[in-house]
């Protein structure tokens, strides 16, 4: 596997090794499929966009008191190529290619553009962890049968996930159909901490993690959080998600759960703009960081 060249690949580490796929703990895919926007347009230049950012985040990390790049090194792939792939072929690309990192025994970093490239990621990630769970971070439950017809809808891939028997929690929603919120009242293995529940329950975290199992895989939609602060998303929502918050709820998550894998999605960069690429490398290099520490 080739990964890119250090001053060009996440965090511009300046020292090569760390950077190269052979040796590199972290690895870093890119995946730009964007398909199925609804909303605004330009996801796919997400990826892109927060490895570009990560050239300006600092090494050391003043929460963790840590170069955490120094606990494994992260290796950056090159862009995922979906030319004329879509739907099933992309996600069975996608299932693939993240399946020979597993292989290879790294850590596995995702950054996407729609959130439908979940579905490869879980897909992937459950053979090796059959009792796996995911853990949602998102302003929209993602849980319709189909959107304008399409099962693989950026607005359907949780419930792909949840058609796979995968446990989920779900963390800050506040926009969905009533189709969505049937299910997850019918469903015992989708728990749900609405945006405007969790503002008055101080123990919501507490619960959100007792729900997960052992074997967590995260998943980031950066409509999670506030437009406040994350401006650049295809369909933004009010009341969402702070940094610190977020921060402190995922520090415990991994802490006290096994996260063994996650992405980050749908920063649609804004032209002149760069707070939200620039926060979600750095949330990024957190949650990497968080990694090494829970290790």
């Amino acid at each position: 596997m080739k990964a890119l060249p250090a001053e060009q690949a996440f965090l511009a580490l300046p020292d090569s090794e760390l950077a190269s796929y052979e040796k590199a703990k972290y690895v870093i895919q890119q995946v730009p499929y964007e398909y199925t926007s609804s909303y605004l347009e330009g996801s796919a230049k997400g990826p892109a966009a927060m490895v570009s950012a990560s050239h300006f985040v600092e090494f050391y990390d003043e929460e963790l008191d840590q170069e955490s790049y120094r606990k494994g090194g992260i290796a950056t792939l090159p862009e995922m190529d979906f030319t004329n792939i879509v739907d099933e072929a992309a996600m069975a690309l996608i299932d693939q290619e993240t399946s020979k990192l597993i292989a290879d025994g790294k850590y596995v970093v995702s950054l996407g553009a729609e959130h439908t490239v979940t579905n490869g990621f879980v897909r992937a990630h459950l053979r090796k962890y059959p009792k796996l769970g995911v853990l949602q971070i998102d302003a929209h439950s993602d849980l319709r049968q189909d959107y304008h017809g399409n099962i693989y809808s950026h607005a359907s891939v949780m419930k792909r996930v949840h058609d796979m028997k995968v446990p989920l929690v779900q963390i800050g929603i506040r926009a969905q159909c009533k189709e969505e919120s049937d299910l997850i009242k019918s469903s015992d293995i989708i728990t749900t901490f609405y945006a405007h529940a969790i503002r008055k329950d101080a123990k919501w975290m507490d619960k959100a993690i007792a729900a997960l199992p052992q074997d967590v895989y995260l998943t980031i939609d950066a409509d999670g959080f506030d437009p406040s602060i994350m401006p650049a998303v295809g369909t933004a929502e009010p009341n969402g998600l702070f940094w610190n918050e977020t921060l402190e709820f995922l520090r415990r998550v991994f802490a006290e759960r096994n996260v063994i894998g996650f992405d980050v999605l749908e920063c649609a960069p804004i032209e002149g703009s760069i707070l939200s690429e620039y926060t979600l490398a750095k949330l990024v290099y957190r949650l990497i960081g968080y990694h090494t520490l829970a290790k």
